[in-house]
Order: C-alpha cells, then structure tokens, then sequence
C-alpha cells in the first residue's frame, strides 16, 4: 500500500493565464489565473516484503478498505498499482499525484485513522528500505524508499 513520501514533488505552476471577456480600466483584456491540474508526476517507491507475509499481504490488497481507497482518491493519487517481485522480496508502487498541494495531501491522508489502522498492519508485513524509518505513520523519513525515473515514453 502507498506511504507518503517525506519529499513532496517539485513544486508545479499549476496555472494559466487566461484572458477575460470584460477589459481592465486599461482598455486591454483582464487577464486572470485559474488553477489547472496538473498532467500528473509519476512516483515510484520501493519496501521490501516478508516473505512469510506474502499471502496475507496479497489477501489484504484483494480487499482494501473503502475508507483507504476513498482517502487515496480524495488526495490526488490516480493510476497507482503495486507490483512484487518474489525473487527480492521487492514491493515496487507506482502512482500519479494530480493535485496542487503533494505536502498539504500527503498531511491529510497521515491524519485519516482508517489509513493508520491500515498501515499499522501492513507495516507489519514490510520491511523498510529507508535508514532510521520507524513506520508509514511518522513519514520522516519515509517508509517506502522513492526511487528515480530514468526513462519514460508516453
């Protein structure tokens, strides 16, 4: 399950300018911002799985509470998947962030008790990656490691 990461993504514009149909006092068209969202940044992160939790694991990502997958929703997250690899134990997540404010989301989603119930168990079953992570929880330093994009073709 996604864990908010302790370095929110680069900080996005987010607006556009467009011009309005009424002129300013001086004469030329007003021009105004309205906030747009943005394309998405992807982010991936890895933890490692227990090997004797694998098939609770997947049992529990079979079933995931509604207020999780609510609260994911409501904080801007899309397209999110998570992928295991049995030869490492690895747990490999990727998702998109959509909204304006990845600190002020990632601060909502942390102050949610269903996703702590939530994290607290699957912590459990994980193994962080992270030097010093003491759980999802806390987020400093994170839980789950974020590694770097090297390529991507849309």
């Amino acid at each position: 399950m996604w864990k908010p990461s302790s370095s929110p993504p680069p900080p996005s514009t987010g607006q556009e300018q467009q011009a309005s149909s009424e002129p300013a006092a001086s004469g030329r068209p007003r021009v105004e911002s309205i906030r747009q969202p943005v394309a998405g940044r992807r982010i991936a992160q890895i933890v490692k799985l227990k090997p004797e939790f694998v098939a609770k694991y997947k049992e529990v990502h079979a079933a995931v509470w509604p207020e999780v997958l609510q609260q994911i929703k409501a904080c801007n997250i899309r397209d999110y998947s998570i992928f295991h690899d049995p030869g490492t134990g690895i747990l490999f997540a990727s998702f998109k962030y959509v909204g304006f404010d990845y600190a002020g989301d990632m601060e909502r989603m942390r102050e949610n008790p269903k996703v702590r119930e939530w994290w607290a168990m699957t912590d459990g079953f994980q193994e962080s990656l992270v030097p010093g992570a003491k759980n999802s929880e806390s987020g400093d330093p994170a839980w789950w490691r974020e590694v770097e994009e090297v390529f991507y073709t849309p």
